[in-house]
């Protein structure tokens, strides 16, 4: 027996019914030959960590843009956030952990510079409405390993294409796990965050949520993460009791209120699309612009679609030196 069928027989001793079994997975695109050492979902992880647009999360914005401090989240901290806190979850459940956090780590990789700034910036230039788990998809299908992609697990790519909640319905429990885990971060994290900034303080949450899912990042987190694990045992669909599911609405309504339309939090985002629609004009009126990686898939997807598909790629660092490099002469250039 192999180390991976031993994996595999665990699974199904100690794992629900109801979880994902990695040996009993509908396969991948391309299908490939097993290995000895790792379950296929073990390999997504893999995958997904050693790619190159995991590695750019790290430089793009989640809610603030270019932030003074060193402790604000980025697109990379608040990935690795959900990962943990959809791990608990599936844990709690008896859920796969290992598919859990393969579709957490992939979740946002789809997400272009400066936040959602950026998604409304193509969305205005192509026409077409921009959707973050539409683009992260894209890249682990057939953007990733120059154009060959991650060829990942299909329950993985569903995990992917699923985690917000306009898109289908997930097709595995561990996909709603992410669903829950993504909205539990960014609300919490994103309080913590305009706390540091001097937009709220914790007195500002409103009482009657305080009150139900605590007074500390901690202590709402902890909240959802065991209100969701008491309420879904034995493959019941996951979810919280009415009143929880309020709160948390309510936090997300407060949230858009205080800090996301926050002129403080967002004052800069004009400024952040302009560059994206700038950069989108110029390698639109000469694709030869592009780099030489992206230029051969032209004849397959389409002028439109590859532009968006290089600049959605884009740290936010990266997009402002492009800017800088293509419009600002050099002897203007403040550094």
């Amino acid at each position: 027996m192999t180390i991976r069928e031993r994996i595999e027989q665990q699974e199904h001793a100690i794992l629900s019914p109801f979880a994902s079994f990695a040996d009993e997975s509908r396969g991948r695109l391309i299908p490939e030959e097993e290995r000895a050492t790792r379950t296929c979902y073990q390999r997504d992880i893999d995958r997904i960590i050693h790619s190159k647009a995991f590695r750019r999360l790290m430089h793009k914005t989640q809610v603030f843009l270019q932030p003074e401090g060193d402790h604000y989240r980025t697109r990379m901290t608040h990935t690795l956030e959900v990962a943990r806190i959809a791990r608990s979850i599936a844990c709690g459940l008896q859920l796969n952990e290992d598919l859990t956090e393969a579709m957490a780590l992939g979740h946002d990789l789809g997400h272009t510079p400066f936040g959602h700034a950026g998604e409304i910036a193509l969305t205005e230039v192509t026409g077409k409405k921009f959707l973050h788990n539409e683009q992260s998809l894209r890249v682990v299908d057939a953007l990733e390993r120059n154009g060959a992609g991650l060829n990942l697990c299909h329950e993985t790519r569903m995990g992917i294409f699923c985690h917000t909640w306009s898109a289908p319905e997930p097709d595995t429990l561990e996909g709603w796990v992410i669903r829950y885990a993504d909205r539990i971060a960014y609300i919490n994290h994103d309080i913590d965050d305009a706390m540091r900034a001097g937009i709220l303080s914790e007195a500002d949450i409103p009482r009657d949520i305080s009150e139900l899912l605590g007074s500390s990042h901690s202590q709402r987190i902890n909240t959802l993460a065991e209100e969701i694990i008491s309420q879904s045992q034995d493959g019941k669909p996951l979810g919280m009791r009415p009143e929880y599911e309020k709160a948390m609405d309510k936090l997300r309504s407060f949230m858009f209120e205080r800090v996301y339309r926050n002129p403080i939090a967002k004052g800069e985002e004009s400024k952040a699309r302009d560059i994206l629609k700038r950069l989108y004009e110029y390698y639109i009126a000469d694709p030869d612009r592009l780099p030489s990686d992206f230029r051969p898939q032209l004849d397959f997807d389409g002028m439109e679609r590859v532009v968006c598909d290089y600049i959605a790629g884009m740290t936010d660092k990266y997009a402002i030196f492009k800017f800088e490099e293509i419009f600002i002469p050099n002897a203007w250039q403040m550094r």
